[in-house]
């Protein structure tokens, strides 16, 4: 890595900085530990930490905040318990920080229809980080991997909607489903339970080529081009690119590929100093921006594209087109 690029990435957030030590650069673990020990009592994670709620909450809400009034005309906030614990373990914060908050949140309850916190909700997405933060914590989440394996649709993949009748799979739940199922598999090691529902869904994506409509071959929408961090709920390629690097290193598999053409729009949006701009910002409250506004060099998207990458050339050498992937 350039050097100057490299000095421009470590000096960061500790939250950014260990990731950026241990993926990219190869530091030893006694260097990318101790900077991952500073995430709790330093920028971004200090901050958030600082915020919990004696309930064990964020804003005293599950998904939102205690106050919040639906409106059509309000943005979606950041702050709530589901959206910050999903930074913590993100960021990697140890569990033991947060001592005790998984037993506060056995009473908390979810938005919708009173159901308890640790047993999940009916949105796949929300599932999802419930499934992931509660492994991380240590809570009893095993049910939650059941309802994933039971609300599967056919075609393959997860869709948030599925109260409401729609019976065809989105992009952003299944990614989102695939990623809580991954790490299951990765917490209790226990592969053989997921692992046939973690292949449809895949194949789900990898069938359209990570971005397009089986039916048109169009993309189903332009913002799953634009690379943004962070991404919340939403889908783009990189995020998606990133499960299948996490999921190939999981499971001792080589880069599919199918993901040429996803890797190709990812590896073209690099800028002439090797860097990757903020492609979005959403909008909605939060408790301390995480990176960059829009249309400006963004270290966490370029920490993602250049790890995605250097995995992709690890297996592969690929133009943008697809069906030119020739194996190393």
């Amino acid at each position: 890595m350039d050097k100057k690029l490299e000095a421009w990435l470590l000096d960061s957030d500790p939250a950014l900085r260990w990731q950026v030590e241990r993926d990219l650069l190869d530091a030893p673990p006694t260097v990318w530990e101790s900077t991952r020990a500073k995430v709790a009592t330093e920028g971004i994670g200090a901050e958030l930490l600082s915020r919990q709620d004696p309930e064990g909450t964020w804003a005293g809400g599950a998904f939102f905040p205690s106050d919040w009034e639906f409106r059509e005309d309000r943005p979606q906030p950041w702050t709530a318990t589901t959206w910050v614990l999903t930074d913590l373990r993100e960021w990697g914060v140890d569990a033991r920080v947060l001592g005790g908050t998984a037993e506060r949140l056995e009473r908390i309850v979810w938005e919708y229809d009173d159901l308890p916190y640790w047993q999940g909700e009916v949105d796949c997405c929300i599932n999802s980080w419930t499934l992931s933060n509660g492994l991380w914590l240590g809570a009893d989440v095993d049910g939650i991997t059941t309802w994933f394996l039971d609300h599967q649709l056919p075609d393959g993949g997860w869709n948030c909607e599925w109260t409401e009748g729609s019976s065809r799979p989105s992009f952003h739940s299944t990614l989102n489903a695939l990623v809580g199922l991954l790490d299951y598999q990765v917490a209790t090691g226990d592969a053989d339970r997921v692992r046939a529902a973690r292949r449809r869904g895949e194949e789900y994506l990898l069938e359209r080529s990570l971005f397009r409509r089986l039916s048109t071959g169009e993309p189903f929408s332009e913002r799953a081009l634009s690379l943004a961090h962070p991404r919340r709920a939403y889908y783009n390629v990189l995020a998606a690119a990133d499960y299948f690097r996490a999921a190939g290193v999981a499971d001792g598999t080589v880069a599919d590929e199918r993901l040429a053409e996803a890797i190709g729009i990812i590896r073209a949006q690099r800028q002439p100093d090797g860097r990757w701009l903020q492609g979005h910002r959403l909008a909605g409250e939060v408790w301390a921006h995480v990176d960059v506004p829009a249309g400006e060099p963004s270290k966490w998207v370029t920490f993602q594209a250049l790890r995605v990458l250097a995995w992709w050339d690890r297996f592969t050498t690929t133009t943008a087109v697809p069906g030119t992937v020739q194996r190393r």
